[in-house]
């Protein structure tokens, strides 16, 4: 089954350029700085305005990944993978969790003896006023909503794109570097992204399914806010 899905597609070209416009240059442009700015100044609060900006953007890449990729092929959301998936794969899902925890803590380690800063505004945002609300507010966002849209067009999309058109090899890197250089300019954060991308990719690769993508990425990125909050 998961051969055959990552065999063919209907997506052209033209999806591929719509999608990356959309990620590359309306989103950044139109939503994480003008809407942001905006949000900022309404609710002179970074979390609530990061929260409600990360909000839009999920609607925004959930509709456009509808508009652009799926309804005009008559194609349900089980084209970008939001299929079940064996019931075996859940040790991986264990392991590769784990790994990526090992790994951003080696990195960390890595960053703390070079004297790179491992602090980012949303880290910031959070504890800088922590209540049960705030707490609850970058949780949901950081492991709930982020996974599920991110991994509907990052892995869902983008991934099998270039899985069909180009190879394995290709689909893991072209889509985890895509997937890392929109974190800019949040810097310290990119060789996470790079690594988080490559195994959210592969999960996606063995069982042509998203979820298991997006239990890593919510249990990775819940675990973070929790030691955030603790810390």
């Amino acid at each position: 089954m998961k051969t055959t899905f990552f065999s063919s597609m209907r997506w052209s070209y033209k999806e591929l350029s719509l999608l990356l416009l959309l990620t590359l240059v309306v989103v950044p442009i139109g939503i994480e700085w003008i809407l942001h700015d905006f949000l900022q100044q309404h609710f002179q609060n970074s979390l609530y305005a990061g929260t409600m900006t990360g909000l839009v953007m999920a609607i925004v890449f959930t509709l456009g990944v509808y508009a652009i990729a799926l309804r005009p092929h008559q194609l349900s959301w089980h084209a970008v993978g939001l299929r079940r998936f064996s019931r075996t794969y859940w040790k991986w899902i264990i392991v590769w969790t784990i790994v990526l925890i090992v790994a951003s803590l080696l990195i960390v380690i890595l960053m703390d003896l070079f004297q790179v800063t491992t602090e980012n505004k949303k880290t910031e945002s959070l504890t800088a006023d922590m209540n049960w609300l705030t707490f609850s507010i970058g949780f949901i966002s950081a492991a709930i909503i982020s996974p599920i849209y991110e991994e509907i067009f990052y892995r869902g999309f983008l991934y099998r794109w270039f899985r069909v058109k180009w190879g394995m090899w290709a689909g893991l890197l072209c889509s985890s570097f895509v997937f890392t250089i929109v974190h800019i300019p949040t810097y310290n954060t990119l060789p996470v992204n790079l690594i988080s991308g490559l195994i959210f990719a592969w999960t996606y690769e063995k069982t042509g399914s998203i979820l298991p993508a997006i239990l890593i990425h919510g249990t990775f990125n819940g675990i973070a806010v929790i030691l955030t909050a603790l810390g």
